[in-house]
C-alpha cells in the first residue's frame, strides 16, 4: 500500500502540492478563531463537591462574589499606615468606582488590615466575562494604572493582585515565552539538520513544510472546535507548535534517511523516494497511529481541559501523518539529490557508520548484558518517582515570582493568614425548611477544631440565605491555599462536615483548595482509567504492525520503564536537588502525552527495521545488530532534535515550563538513547524468534532471498538490492 501511495505522489508531485497549499489557505481562511476559556466546569464535571458548592453560592447567596482583583496598600516607606494613609485609600477606591471601568461593578475596602497595621486590601468586584479572561486583563491593566494614578503624591504605593491581575501578568510573561518557544525551536531544528546534513536546503525545508501543515492542523482543530464542542483554546498553540515541528520533523527524518539509503543503493532519485515511502510507511503510519490513540484516549479524561487537548493535538499528529506520507515525498521528487544535498557530497557513499556499527555488534554478542544494564539504569531512577508530591499553584509556576500579582499574593501570605486569600467555604443545605440557626455555632466549633484550620465562622445575618435553607461558613486554613498541607486539611474537613452536620443537613465543601482536592481525586481516576486503555490500545497497534502477541508486551513493557525512569529524574532534580515542595500536578499526564506517545515512535522505527533485517535472512542477534546500524543514526538524529526542540520550554522562565521541558526532554532522550538503542533491541535478541509469536514477521517472505528480493510496487516489478554490507559468522561477530 504504501508503495502505491509513493509512486502516485511522485508521478502527481506538483499536483498534489498545490493541493495541499490551496487545502491549508482554505481550511485556514474558513475556519473560526480560538478564543481563552476559563470556565471552571472545564476542568472537573458537575458530580464533583467542589462544583455543587459552587452551584449552592451562585444560588442561595447571589451577592456574595469571590474577588476578581485585589487592591493591596502600603506605605512606600514600609512602615505603619496612618490616618492621613487611610483618607487616601478612600480617595483611591472612590476614583476607581467613578472611572465606570468595563466590566467593573464594585471596588469594596476590607473591614480588616493586616495585625502588622502595614497592610489594608480592597476587593473588586467584575462582571461575569462568559469564560473570556481577555475582558478580564484588561480590565486589570486599567485598575492597576489608574490605581497608581490616584496614589500620586501621597505616602501610599497600590499594586493590584488576585485572578485577573494574573491573567494581565501571565499574557505579558507567555508572550516572551513563546517567542522564546518558537525561536528556539527553529533554531535548534536547524542547527541539528546543518550538524547532519550539511545542507541549507535539508535544513530549512522541513520548517516551511512544516508551517504549511501548522495552518491545516490549527484550522481544522478551531473547526472541530466548532463542531464538536470541545473546548480547546488559544492556550494550546504553544504545546502544538512544540508537537507539530518536534513530531514533523521527526518523520521527515525517517524518510530523509531511509531515501538517502535507498540512493547509496542505487536506486533512481524518483524510484528512491517510492522505496523510501514504501519501507518506512509503515513505521511512520504506525507510530503516528500510537500517538493519536494515546492522545484520542484523553476523551476518557475527567478533566475537561485534557478532554479537549486529546483531540487536538491527534488531529495534529494525524495531518502531519498525511503530510508524511504526501506533501514530503512530493517535495523531495522536485529536487534533484545534488541540489538537495548541496554542497555535501556525503550522501553518494555510505558512511562506516563505526559508532553505530560498534553498538550493534555489542549488542548482537551480548544481549543479556545489554538489556541488564539499560534496565537496570531505567528502573533504578524510576524508584525516585515513588516520592513524587504534585502543586496547584498554577499562578506562580506559570510566571516569574517579581510580577506584581505575585509579589501581592506573597505579601497576603504573610501578612494575613495563609489561607486569607482565597477562603474556603462550608455551606448547610437543608432541602425543603429553615435551618435552625442555634445549632450554627455549635457546628462552626466543629469546623475549626479540624487540624489546619485557622477560623471558622458564619453570620447568623448575611451568612444565611434569605429563605433560611443555606448557611455559608468562612473557613480560613492555616496554610497556602495551593498547598498540599491545605489540600489534606479540606479532606479531613470535608470528613467532619459531612459527619456532624446537623440532622436533616447536608454540607458541602467549595473553594479554590476544595477545587485542587477534586483535581486531584480526577487526576487519581484517569490516571487508573486513561493509562491503561491507552496503553491497550497501543498494545493492539503493535500487534498488528509486527503480527505479533509477544513483542507489544516487552515494548509496552519499556515504554513503562522509560516514563517511570523520566519522573523520577525530574522529582530528584526539581523536588530533591533544587528543593521545590512538588512539581505541577499535571505533569505526569503531559509526561504521558509526550513521552509515552511520542516515545514510542523509536521503539516502533527500530523494531520495524529489525524485523526487516530478520527478513532478510538474518538470525535474531545479527538483525538487532543490523537494525541498530542502520536505524541507529536515524533515532540518533529525532531523539536529539525532539529533546532539543522540547528542551526550548526552558526558556518560558516560569517553573511550570522549566519543569515541563526538563522532563520530557529527559524523557525523549530515555526514549531514544537507552530504550530505541538498547534495550528493545536487545531483549528482542534475547526472546529470539518467540518475539514474533504466533505470526512469522521475523521470516523471509515466500520467494525472497538474503540477497535480495523482487517486491510489486502498484504494478511495475522492481528488484531491490538488500543492505547487506557486513556478513557474521554462527556466533553473531563479524568476520
Amino acid at each position: 500500500m504504501f508503495h502505491r501511495i509513493g509512486r502516485f505522489v511522485v508521478r502527481h508531485r506538483w499536483w498534489t502540492i498545490v493541493a495541499w497549499i490551496v487545502a491549508a489557505v482554505a481550511i485556514v481562511a474558513s475556519a473560526p478563531k480560538l478564543t481563552t476559556n476559563t470556565d471552571e466546569s472545564s476542568f472537573l464535571p458537575r458530580h464533583y463537591e467542589s462544583i455543587q458548592a459552587a452551584d449552592v453560592q451562585s444560588k442561595a447567596f447571589p451577592q456574595a462574589f469571590t474577588p476578581s482583583a485585589i487592591y493591596l496598600f502600603e506605605r512606600t516607606d514600609g512602615g505603619k499606615l496612618d490616618a492621613a494613609d487611610k483618607q487616601a485609600e478612600q480617595k483611591v477606591v472612590a476614583g476607581i468606582s467613578a472611572a465606570k471601568i468595563d466590566t467593573v461593578e464594585a471596588v469594596i475596602p476590607s473591614p480588616q488590615g493586616s495585625q502588622d497595621g502595614k497592610y489594608d486590601l480592597a476587593f473588586v468586584k467584575m462582571k461575569q466575562t462568559g469564560g473570556d479572561p481577555s475582558k478580564m486583563a484588561d480590565a486589570a491593566k486599567q485598575l492597576r494604572d489608574k490605581g497608581k494614578e490616584l496614589a500620586k503624591g501621597t505616602h501610599l504605593e497600590v499594586k493590584l493582585g488576585g485572578s485577573a491581575a494574573q491573567q494581565l501578568d501571565q499574557q505579558d510573561a507567555s508572550k516572551r515565552g513563546d517567542s522564546l518557544i518558537l525561536f528556539g525551536t527553529l533554531g535548534a531544528i536547524l542547527i541539528t539538520l546543518l550538524i547532519i546534513f550539511r545542507a541549507p536546503i535539508i535544513a530549512v525545508l522541513p520548517l516551511i513544510l512544516i508551517i504549511v501543515v501548522a495552518m491545516a492542523a490549527n484550522g481544522l482543530i478551531a473547526d472541530a472546535n466548532k463542531i464538536f464542542g470541545l473546548k480547546a483554546d488559544s492556550s494550546v498553540t504553544a504545546i502544538l507548535v512544540v508537537v507539530l515541528f518536534g513530531v514533523g520533523t521527526d518523520y521527515f527524518l525517517f524518510l530523509m534517511f531511509r531515501y538517502r539509503e535507498r540512493l547509496r543503493a542505487g536506486d533512481e532519485r524518483h524510484e528512491a523516494i517510492v522505496n523510501a515511502v514504501g519501507r518506512v510507511g509503515e513505521a511512520i503510519a504506525s507510530a503516528a497511529g500510537a500517538v493519536i490513540i494515546a492522545f484520542m484516549a484523553l476523551v476518557l479524561s475527567s478533566l475537561g481541559m485534557f478532554r479537549s487537548l486529546g483531540p487536538s493535538l491527534a488531529i495534529a499528529v494525524a495531518v502531519t501523518l498525511l503530510a508524511a506520507l504526501t506533501l514530503f515525498p512530493a517535495v523531495l521528487s522536485v529536487f534533484s539529490p545534488r541540489v538537495l544535498f548541496w554542497p555535501s557530497k556525503n550522501w553518494q557513499r555510505e558512511p562506516s557508520s563505526a559508532r553505530f556499527a560498534s553498538l550493534g555488534r555489542l549488542t548482537g554478542r551480548r544481549p543479556a548484558a545489554v538489556a541488564g544494564v539499560s534496565g537496570i539504569i531505567m528502573a533504578a531512577l524510576a524508584v525516585a518517582a515513588f516520592n513524587f508530591h504534585g502543586t496547584f499553584d498554577l499562578a506562580s509556576g506559570s510566571m516569574p515570582k517579581d510580577k506584581e500579582s505575585m509579589v501581592v499574593q506573597d505579601t497576603m501570605m504573610k501578612a494575613f493568614s495563609a489561607g486569607a486569600a482565597e477562603p474556603t467555604h462550608v455551606y448547610l443545605v437543608k432541602s425543603g425548611g429553615q435551618l435552625d440557626r442555634a445549632a450554627l455555632p455549635d457546628f462552626a466549633q466543629k469546623l475549626q477544631a479540624v487540624p489546619g484550620v485557622a477560623s471558622a465562622t458564619v453570620n447568623p445575618t448575611s451568612g444565611v440565605s434569605k429563605d433560611g435553607s443555606t448557611a455559608d461558613f468562612t473557613v480560613l486554613l492555616k496554610n497556602d491555599p495551593a498547598s498540599s498541607a491545605a489540600i489534606d486539611t479540606v479532606d479531613r474537613l470535608r470528613d467532619t462536615a459531612h459527619a456532624d452536620a446537623p440532622t436533616g443537613t447536608k454540607a458541602l465543601v467549595g473553594g479554590i483548595t476544595a477545587v485542587y482536592k477534586d483535581i486531584n481525586l480526577a487526576m487519581k481516576h484517569d490516571y487508573s482509567l486513561v493509562f491503561p486503555i491507552a496503553a491497550l490500545l497501543i498494545m493492539v497497534i503493535l500487534g498488528l504492525l509486527l503480527r505479533s502477541v509477544v513483542a507489544p508486551w516487552y515494548l509496552m513493557a519499556s515504554v513503562g520503564l522509560g516514563f517511570g525512569a523520566t519522573l523520577g529524574a525530574t522529582t530528584l532534580l526539581f523536588q530533591n536537588i533544587q528543593g521545590n515542595a512538588g512539581l505541577m500536578f499535571m505533569l505526569p499526564i503531559i509526561m504521558y502525552l509526550f513521552v509515552v506517545a511520542i516515545g514510542t515512535d523509536y521503539n516502533i522505527l527500530m523494531i520495524a527495521r529489525l524485523r526487516e533485517e530478520a527478513r532478510e535472512g538474518r538470525n535474531p542477534r545479527e538483525a538487532a545488530s543490523q537494525a541498530i546500524r542502520h536505524s541507529g543514526p536515524t533515532v540518533a538524529a529525532a531523539g536529539s532534535i525532539l529533546a532539543a526542540t522540547f528542551a526550548t520550554l526552558m526558556l518560558a522562565g516560569n517553573s511550570f515550563m522549566t519543569q515541563m521541558g526538563f522532563a520530557v526532554a529527559f524523557g525523549i532522550a530515555v526514549a531514544a538513547f537507552v530504550m530505541a538503542l538498547f534495550f528493545t533491541p536487545a531483549l528482542t535478541a534475547l526472546i529470539g524468534h518467540a518475539a514474533w509469536w504466533p505470526g512469522h514477521g521475523d521470516s523471509r517472505p515466500e520467494g525472497g532471498s538474503g540477497s535480495g528480493k523482487v517486491l510489486d510496487f502498484g504494478g511495475q516489478r522492481q528488484s531491490v538490492e538488500a543492505d547487506r554490507d557486513e556478513e557474521y559468522d554462527s556466533s553473531g561477530s563479524l568476520r
